[in-house]
């Protein structure tokens, strides 16, 4: 699943409900039927995994920061998530390996390999509920491409739900929900959105600097991003 819409419509307020960061003042969060304020915090967290456009690195070693919240996980382990996150040939290219220092917050490494080392964390931990904050956007070409890789496996048999920036990320989504201030005011496809010319519709039309065409659903190659260059968004 994904959430889209305009810088400040309230989609990181989902992702902070649902890890209990927030309290909502009224109505339930419920996953897989069961109210998240009914268990524990260690419970529920432990059931989520989050990746975010600037991860979390601690001032220590490689190892220490892919294994945080997976502590007994073995030097093979650790090593495995590398490798599936692609971070094992640059992390083995170090004088120190995995025993490198990388900085306070990750400073020693470039913002590619600190999201590559944030997805191997969360293989590590192999929840079985991922939150991503769409942790490509802010990277180059070269680096999203491996990135992406990375992510791609681990989505792989899990609950993804994804804040997307850039809507060219969502084209495979299940299901898409268009927020605008603090309401969900689409729900579908991505093509089904933009056949019905409403707010997903215009979000894609601004990002990718298009005309709005008079009929929606007549613009057939209005899906296909490739031939579409798309600008860069953040927010």
């Amino acid at each position: 699943m994904a959430l889209v819409g305009p810088s400040g419509a309230g989609k990181s307020t989902v992702f902070n409900l649902a890890l209990r960061f927030f309290t909502p003042h009224k109505g339930t969060i419920l996953i897989d039927g069961q109210d998240i304020t009914q268990v524990t915090m260690e419970s529920l967290r432990k059931s989520i995994a989050l990746v975010t456009q600037d991860p979390v690195l601690f001032d220590d070693t490689i190892r220490a920061n892919i294994c945080y919240g997976s502590e007994d996980a073995s030097p093979a382990k650790i090593e495995e998530a590398a490798r599936a996150a692609a971070a094992d040939e640059f992390i083995n290219a170090l004088r120190d390996g995995y025993d490198t220092g990388v900085g306070e917050a990750g400073i020693s490494l470039s913002g590619g390999e600190r999201q590559r080392i944030a997805i191997a964390r969360a293989l590590l931990k192999n929840a079985p509920i991922l939150l991503l904050d769409e942790p490509t956007s802010s990277l180059d070409s070269k680096a999203e491409a491996k990135v992406q890789h990375a992510l791609e496996k681990l989505m792989e048999g899990r609950t993804v739900l994804m804040i997307a920036h850039r809507l060219s990320t969502v084209k495979q989504a299940d299901l898409i929900y268009v927020i605008d201030d603090g309401a969900i005011v689409e729900t579908g496809r991505h093509e089904d959105l933009l056949r019905s010319g409403g707010h997903y519709a215009r979000l894609y039309l601004t990002q990718f600097d298009i005309a709005p065409p008079e009929d929606p659903a007549a613009r057939k190659g209005l899906e296909d991003e490739e031939q579409i260059p798309e600008k860069t968004v953040t927010g």
